[in-house]
């Protein structure tokens, strides 16, 4: 399965997480925002349709910058465990008030605070990666 995931990055360098419904696997968990890429849609749009849906905030593809990835499998008991592969992205430019409109609730983090809140097992990776990504940035 191929998911991708969005790091909004905001004017002070914060990023936006969001905690999973507690009806959900891994509820209550916080997370990247992102979803599933759809049969036949590129992961640039899938981006774009899933941060609409889930935050109701518009980016557009070339807003996206590839930072990493992230494989495991599936699991949560529900059927047999599937290969997974997260793409991350970061964007900073976006047009709309995010809002948390699939989720329990949205907040912003600096980054390095990112791998300290209970995530997902590959959420973890994910926000490592991004803080080598934001610091070869800087540079």
């Amino acid at each position: 399965m191929l998911v991708v995931a969005v790091a909004l990055r905001d004017a002070t360098g914060r990023i936006l997480m969001q905690q999973r419904s507690f009806r959900a696997e891994h509820g209550g968990l916080w997370e990247f925002p992102g979803g599933k890429v759809e049969p036949g849609e590129s992961p640039e749009l899938a981006a774009v349709r899933e941060l609409e849906e889930e935050l109701a905030v518009r980016i557009e593809p070339e807003a996206l910058v590839p930072v990493g990835f992230a494989s495991g499998s599936t699991g949560g008991g529900k059927g047999p465990s599937r290969p997974l592969v997260i793409l991350l992205y970061e964007c900073s430019r976006w047009h709309g008030e995010p809002q948390p409109h699939e989720a329990e609730a949205i907040a912003w983090h600096v980054p390095r605070a990112i791998g300290a809140l209970s995530m997902p097992p590959l959420d973890y990776p994910l926000a490592k990666a991004l803080c080598s990504f934001l610091a070869r940035k800087t540079i």
